[in-house]
C-alpha cells in the first residue's frame, strides 16, 4: 500500500532566517527516495503558492495543501478550494486601513500587496520571497483571497487583529508579535491533507506529516504519524508521535532514513 507523506517548510524543510533557503541535499535525496518507491510526498503550508521559491516548485512535489488547506492539488490538478468570503474582505481592508495596518491578500497564484506596503516586503524579503507572483495593481473585485496577512505598526492594530479571534468562522495566528494570519475556520491543513488521502484513496494510517510550528499541530495529531523537528516548542512536540532532529541537523532525513523508508 502507498503512503503519502506532507512537509510543512518554514521550520521543518527550510530556516530562512537562519540561512537555510532551499532544501539541503540529505533531505532532497531521503525525499526522493520516498517517491522511488512509488509513495507521494506533499508540501502543506501555509504560504500562498506565490510564497513557493523556484526550487520548491520544481523539486517535483506530487501537490501542495496551501494557504492552510483552503487550495489543494494533486500533480496539475486543483481537487478542492475554498476562497473567504468577498463581502468580508472589502470590509476587513477597509477596516485595516483604517488601523495603519499592512495586509497582503494571498490568492491562488498571485498574491495582492501594495507596493507602497515597505514594512510588509521588507518582512518578506527577509524570508527570501519572490516578487515573481506578487502584484501592485488589482481591482479587489476581481480577486479571490485564501488567507490575509496582516503586519501592524502600533498597540492599537495589534489588538485590532486580536480582536478579529472572536469572529467564528475566522481563525488569527500570530506569527510574530506584530505580524497576523487570518484564515477560515473550515479549513487546515489536516483537512487539505485528509481531502489528499481520500482522492488518492490512500488510508490514513499510511500518513506521515513533518512540522514545527502550532499551525502544524492539527495535521500532526490527524495523520497517521505525526513527526515534530526538533527546533518546535515542547507544546508542538506533544502532539506528535514521533520527534525527529532539528532543520539545520537534517531532521526530516534523518526520520525518513530510519523509520519511513
Amino acid at each position: 500500500m502507498k503512503k503519502a507523506v506532507f512537509f510543512d517548510i518554514d521550520g521543518t524543510l527550510m530556516d530562512c532566517l537562519n540561512g537555510i533557503t532551499d532544501i539541503t541535499p540529505r533531505v532532497k535525496k531521503a525525499i526522493r527516495a520516498v517517491q522511488a518507491k512509488g509513495n507521494y510526498v506533499f508540501i502543506a503550508t501555509g504560504r500562498p503558492y506565490a510564497f513557493l521559491n523556484e526550487a520548491t516548485c520544481n523539486f517535483g512535489f506530487d501537490g501542495f495543501v496551501l494557504t492552510n488547506g483552503s487550495y489543494v492539488k494533486v500533480k496539475e490538478k486543483c481537487i478542492y478550494k475554498e476562497s473567504i468570503n468577498k463581502d468580508f474582505i472589502k470590509e476587513l481592508v477597509y477596516n485595516v486601513e483604517q488601523h495603519n495596518i499592512q495586509y497582503i491578500l494571498q490568492g491562488e497564484t498571485y498574491s495582492y500587496i501594495k507596493d507602497e506596503y515597505k514594512k510588509l516586503h521588507s518582512f518578506y524579503d527577509s524570508y527570501s520571497i519572490s516578487k515573481k507572483y506578487l502584484q501592485g495593481n488589482y481591482n479587489i473585485e476581481e480577486i479571490d483571497t485564501y488567507k490575509i496577512e496582516m503586519s501592524c505598526y502600533d498597540k492599537q492594530g495589534i489588538d485590532y487583529c486580536l480582536s478579529l479571534g472572536r469572529n467564528s468562522d475566522y481563525e488569527i495566528y500570530s506569527t510574530e508579535g506584530d505580524h497576523f494570519d487570518l484564515y477560515s475556520k473550515t479549513n487546515s491543513k489536516a483537512s487539505g491533507i485528509l481531502k489528499v488521502l481520500d482522492f488518492l484513496n490512500i488510508p490514513l494510517e499510511n500518513s506521515y506529516a513533518f512540522g514545527d510550528g502550532k499551525n502544524d499541530i492539527e495535521m500532526l495529531s490527524t495523520v497517521g504519524c505525526g513527526i515534530a523537528m526538533g527546533n518546535a516548542d515542547d507544546y508542538v512536540k506533544s502532539y506528535a508521535r514521533r520527534v525527529t532532529d532539528t532543520v539545520q541537523n537534517d531532521g526530516v532525513a534523518l526520520e525518513i532514513e530510519k523509520f519511513i523508508l
